[in-house]
């Protein structure tokens, strides 16, 4: 078995989990209000506007041993680039504020996932964080197009307000591919050790920004 397919059967129980969050099958749906999914995208913002310096850290803290890795993360940059402006677009384009959501606070739940990412890259080993790649691209792949579609029909929503989930379920593909070669080539056992033990705790953390969405997660944030 190679490390990705043994890396998707260890964390099998965590994703499945992931996926069975109300909000997430409401959403494949079509049965979420537009507020919703306002406050999904402010949370995305929060997170995806942290990917580049995430992916920058964590190649700065590789070892000389790992170069290779180094050099597949200067890809993931170019893509990931600007990706929290498709946010921004989305979310005006839904009715929402652009200029509140990119001030506003993140929620707790979203704060501790980036926060997780870069004391797994700063504290722990630093390959543990393509743990978080695996679960937020194995989940765009999963979801993405499909809840845009349906969300687009149930809310009367143009096009353009899901650029960023049409995008990302499409490209996503793609990535998924690009990661399977990254980790299949990952032969040391603590490096792969790290990138499990991080894809289970980040398919923790991931799912409770959704568990919070309408529980007054962000509203709370916000008045803060």
């Amino acid at each position: 078995m190679s490390f990705h397919d043994h890396l998707l059967a260890q964390t099998t129980a965590e994703r499945q989990s992931l996926l069975q969050i109300p909000i997430i099958g409401d959403a494949l749906a079509g049965r979420i209000d537009r507020a919703d999914y306002i406050a999904f995208l402010q949370q995305a913002y929060h997170h995806v506007r942290h990917t580049v310096p995430l992916l920058m850290a964590c190649g700065s803290r590789l070892p000389a041993r790992l170069e290779w890795l180094r050099t597949a993360i200067g890809e993931y940059i170019e893509e990931e680039m600007g990706h929290q402006e498709w946010v921004l677009d989305d979310l005006a384009a839904a009715g929402g504020d652009r200029a509140a959501a990119a001030a506003s606070t993140p929620a707790l739940a979203t704060e501790l996932m980036v926060s997780y990412a870069y004391d797994t890259i700063q504290r722990g080993n630093p390959v543990g964080f393509f743990g978080m790649v695996l679960v937020l691209e194995g989940t765009s792949v999963a979801l993405a197009t499909q809840a845009a579609n349906s969300l687009q029909t149930s809310l009367d929503l143009p096009r353009n307000a899901f650029s960023y989930l049409l995008s990302h379920g499409d490209l996503d593909i793609e990535h998924v591919g690009f990661f399977k070669s990254l980790m299949d080539r990952l032969d040391d056992p603590q490096d792969q050790a790290a990138v499990i033990y991080a894809a289970r705790r980040f398919y923790v953390l991931y799912g409770d920004i959704f568990r919070t969405l309408r529980a007054g997660g962000t509203r709370l944030a916000e008045a803060a």
